[in-house]
């Protein structure tokens, strides 16, 4: 069974929008979890655009579940994971202009900076995964500097536009994702799926979790978090091959 693991920042960036109190990113948790949700996502970004710091301190102590931090290497959010100590520890690139994570990390030209980070986050008990391209020699790298696993960014699928592009794309998922599997990695997927791509990524042999917020926290809007959650899990269940 394929792991949904709902990402709250957007909720969050409702709230920052008029930086009052609501609406509250730990009740849309406890929400998405009645929905189905087998996780609860947050990037807490050196901007602090829309998590905050209290945000993740008390979505640890509420989350039933498993609490994924996505988070860049900068010293102080790194300080802040090893006092929450969240689950899991998802290492992303982070750029302060850009709307979103824009690709994955690039392992080769960081990999010093990653190996001590992911050392620390591991000796504190942290399940730690690194968000990547689908690309052989990042996988290799991200078994290299000690990963537990890797989330392979979707981003450039669930852009293509026309079948040629779709089917490459998916290509180097699948093929991504059964060389992580043979160097021993967990592997999951996320960034860009919704209600209508994400059948063809849940059909992707060994995808352990994948981790969607936009397009969730868009339809909770109209018809509220347990449905919108309830309605992306029945449709990655679907989807998923039979075991």
């Amino acid at each position: 069974m394929i792991r949904l693991g709902v990402n709250i920042d957007h909720v969050a960036t409702l709230r920052q929008a008029r930086l009052g109190r609501d609406p509250d990113p730990v009740s849309a948790a406890v929400l998405a979890t009645l929905g189905g949700a087998d996780g609860i996502t947050i990037h807490l970004r050196e901007d602090r655009r829309h998590i905050q710091d209290r945000d993740l301190l008390v979505l640890k102590g509420v989350v039933t579940t498993r609490l994924n931090l996505e988070m860049s290497t900068a010293e102080e959010i790194v300080q802040l994971a090893l006092r929450a100590i969240p689950d899991e520890a998802t290492l992303v690139p982070e750029k302060r202009q850009e709307l979103t994570t824009e690709g994955g990390l690039d392992l080769i030209t960081n990999a010093d900076k990653v190996r001590s980070v992911v050392t620390r986050l591991r000796q504190a008990g942290i399940f730690v995964s690194i968000f990547i391209d689908p690309d052989i020699e990042q996988v290799d790298m991200a078994q290299a500097l000690g990963a537990h696993a890797i989330e392979l960014q979707t981003a450039r699928y669930s852009e293509a536009s026309t079948a040629t592009e779709i089917a490459a794309e998916l290509a180097k998922l699948t093929t991504a994702a059964a060389h992580a599997r043979s160097r021993g990695l967990k592997v999951h997927m996320g960034h860009g799926l919704n209600y209508v791509n994400v059948a063809a990524i849940a059909k992707i042999p060994g995808v352990e979790e994948l981790n969607i917020g936009h397009s969730i926290v868009s339809r909770a809007v109209l018809v509220g978090m347990e449905r919108a959650v309830r309605e992306m899990k029945d449709a990655i269940v679907r989807a998923a091959p039979r075991s």
